[in-house]
């Protein structure tokens, strides 16, 4: 099954900065537009940004100018820099890519806690 693997999650305190990774097979990288979404316990899963696979890029408001998405295409790898973390930022994060055919692939999830 095609599957994405996050990493980078940890524990931060506030002011602190996180990136995460995301890899999987190239097949699910190229020609498609990638992100992360996070879900903070009790709370629906939320968009966090996305990257198209021309390396546009979009953000929540929550998070502009203080995250920023990039994709490596050669290393199958999208990456999120997260500066500035707040304890709201506190969540797992998924990242995801939108297949072409319409189907979107998640990776498992990574935690991002930051404490106050």
């Amino acid at each position: 099954q095609v599957q994405l693997v996050e990493s980078g999650g940890g524990l931060v305190q506030a002011g602190g900065s996180l990136r995460l990774s995301c890899t999987g097979p190239g097949s699910i990288f190229n020609r498609n537009a990638m992100g992360w979404y996070r879900q903070a316990p009790g709370q629906q899963r939320e968009w966090v940004a996305g990257i198209s696979s021309g390396s546009s890029t979009n953000y929540a408001d929550p998070v502009k100018g203080r995250f920023t998405i990039s994709r490596d295409n050669a290393k199958n790898t999208v990456y999120l820099q997260m500066n500035s973390l707040k304890p709201e930022d506190t969540a797992v994060y998924y990242c995801y890519s939108r297949m072409a055919s319409g189907m979107t692939v998640w990776g498992q999830g990574t935690q991002v806690t930051v404490s106050s």
